[in-house]
C-alpha cells in the first residue's frame, strides 16, 4: 500500500485530479492509499519519475508494460506541456516490438504476466505473443538467453516420440526452458497462438509434455490437475501422430492419483487408443486402481483396444492392426499367470482383436497354457471348454499343435479336435507325397 502525499500527480492523472476535485478543508489533508497498484511500488516509482520530469522517463523493454498499464490506471491519456501522454509514449514504444531481441521479449512477457489483469486492451498483448512466437519459426539461431543450454534443450528428448526424434534438434526446441516459467493462463494463451500460426505439431506436443513435466512436481494436487487437463486439451487439438504415446501413458498414470474430470479422461484415452499401434508392452502394464484384486488396469486396456477398432476405421490399414495383435497377444501371455484374473477377463482379452488379423495362435496357445496351469484346480471343465474355443486351431503351426494334443490340461474335445486335425495332415500328406 502506498500512501500519497504530494498532488504532483494530479496534473498528470486524470485519475487522481478528478479525485483531488471534490476535497475540500481539511479532507485536503487526506491520506490516500492505493491497494493493488499495477507492478507495485517499483511501477509506482517510476510514474513519481515521470511525473517529476515534466512527462519525461525512459521506456525500455523491461518496463514498457508497467508504464502502460499504471498509465491506464491512472489516467494518464492526455498531453502535458506539449508533450504526448505516458498512455501515447508507451504505445509508441511498443510498435517497436518486432526489433527486440529474444531476451527483452521473454521479460516483457514475464512482466506482462504479471500484469495481465491490469491490460486495458488484449492487442497489445497478442501481438507480444504472436512476436514471440514468430521468433519460434527460426530454427536456424540459437537461444540468446543464458537460461537455455544444451543440457536445458536436451533433457525432455524423452518426450519426444521415437519416430519424429530424428527430425529435433537444438535449434527447434531451444526455447522450451526459456518459456517455462509461464502460468497457467499465458501458457494457455501462447500454445493457443502457436496452434493459430500452424507451428510444427511435433514441437508444440513436445513442448506440452516439457511443461507438463517441469511444472507438476512442485504443484498441488489441484494445480496438478488443472496442468494436466490443459495439456490433455491441447494435445487433443493436434494430429496425434506427432504425439509422443510414452508421454500419453506418463500422463495416464499420473491422472490417477487426480481427480480429473470424465471428459479429460476420456480424450486421453481416446489419443492413446487411436494410435495403439505405437505402443510397447510396457505401456500397456498399469497397475490397477487401488482396491482391485488383480494385478493391471485389464479394464483400461480393453477400453484402449476398443477405441483403436472404432475409430477412423477406414483410416486403419491392416499393418497397424497386426501390430496390436502382436501387442495384446505379449499382453495376455503377461496377464496369464495372475492367480486372480477371472476366465471372463481372460477370454475378453483373447476375443479382443479380429480373427482376420491374427495370422497365428501360437502366442494365445502360450496363454491358454499358462492360465489353465494357475487355475487348474479353479476352473471347471465347462470355463476350460470356452477358453480353448478361441483358439483357431487352423492357425496353430503343426509344432504347437502336436502339443496342445499332449496338453493334460486341455479339455477332452479340445484334444481330440486337434488330434484329428493332425491325422488329417498326415493322411494328406501321404496322399499327396
Amino acid at each position: 500500500m502506498f500512501c500519497i502525499l504530494q498532488t504532483i500527480l494530479a496534473s498528470f492523472s486524470g485519475r487522481l485530479r478528478k479525485l483531488f476535485s471534490k476535497l475540500t478543508g481539511k479532507t485536503r489533508r487526506l491520506k490516500l492509499i492505493f491497494d493493488k497498484f499495477p507492478g507495485g511500488a517499483e511501477c509506482f516509482e517510476l510514474i513519481l519519475k515521470f511525473c517529476y520530469n515534466g512527462g519525461r522517463i525512459k521506456i525500455t523493454p523491461f518496463n514498457m508494460f508497467q508504464l502502460h498499464c499504471a498509465a491506464n490506471y491512472l489516467e494518464m491519456n492526455q498531453e502535458m506541456q506539449g508533450r504526448p501522454s505516458l498512455v501515447e509514449q508507451t504505445i509508441s514504444f511498443f510498435e517497436k516490438i518486432h526489433y527486440m531481441t529474444w531476451s527483452e521479449l521473454i521479460i516483457g512477457l514475464k512482466n506482462c504476466q504479471e500484469l495481465i489483469f491490469f491490460m486495458p486492451s488484449s492487442s497489445l498483448l497478442q501481438e507480444l505473443l504472436d512476436c514471440v512466437v514468430g521468433r519460434l519459426e527460426l530454427h536456424d539461431i540459437s537461444s540468446p538467453c543464458a537460461s537455455s543450454t544444451d543440457n536445458s534443450s536436451m533433457q525432455f528428448s524423452g518426450d519426444i516420440s521415437t519416430e519424429s526424434r530424428g527430425i529435433y534438434t537444438c535449434q527447434a526446441t531451444w526455447w522450451f526452458a526459456d518459456l517455462g516459467f509461464l502460468k497457467l493462463n499465458m501458457f494457455k494463451m501462447i500454445i493457443d497462438t502457436m496452434t493459430s500460426k500452424k507451428l510444427d505439431h511435433h514441437v508444440i506436443s513436445s513442448f506440452l509434455f516439457y511443461y507438463k513435466r517441469m511444472n507438476c512436481p512442485n504443484a498441488s494436487s489441484v494445480q496438478k490437475c488443472r496442468i494436466i487437463e490443459t495439456v490433455i486439451k491441447f494435445l487433443y487439438s493436434l494430429d496425434s501422430n506427432f504425439i509422443s504415446i510414452r508421454g500419453l501413458f506418463d500422463i495416464l498414470q499420473a491422472s490417477f492419483t487426480l481427480k480429473m474430470s470424465k471428459c479429460s479422461i476420456g480424450k486421453l484415452e481416446h489419443l492413446i487408443g487411436s494410435q495403439l499401434d505405437r505402443a510397447k508392452l510396457d505401456d500397456l502394464l498399469v497397475p490397477s486402481p487401488a482396491g482391485e484384486k488383480i494385478a493391471y488396469n485389464i479394464n483400461l486396456i480393453l477400453r484402449l483396444v476398443d477405441i483403436f477398432l472404432s475409430t477412423s476405421r477406414e483410416k486403419l490399414l491392416m499393418y497397424q492392426v497386426k501390430e496390436v495383435v502382436e501387442l495384446i497377444d505379449l499382453y495376455i501371455i503377461q496377464m496369464a499367470p495372475d492367480p486372480r484374473l477371472k476366465p471372463s477377463k481372460f477370454l475378453a482379452l483373447a476375443m479382443a482383436m479380429p480373427d482376420i488379423a491374427r495370422e497365428s495362435y501360437d502366442n494365445i496357445y502360450i496363454a491358454i497354457d499358462m492360465y489353465l496351469k494357475v487355475h487348474v484346480n479353479v476352473l471347471c471343465e465347462e470355463e476350460k471348454i470356452k477358453i480353448c474355443c478361441v483358439l483357431n486351431y487352423e492357425k496353430l503351426s503343426e509344432e504347437t499343435q502336436k502339443e496342445v494334443a499332449q496338453n493334460e490340461n486341455f479339455p477332452a474335445c479340445a484334444l481330440v479336435t486337434v488330434q484329428n486335425r493332425l491325422r488329417y495332415s498326415v493322411t494328406r500328406t501321404s496322399i499327396f507325397s
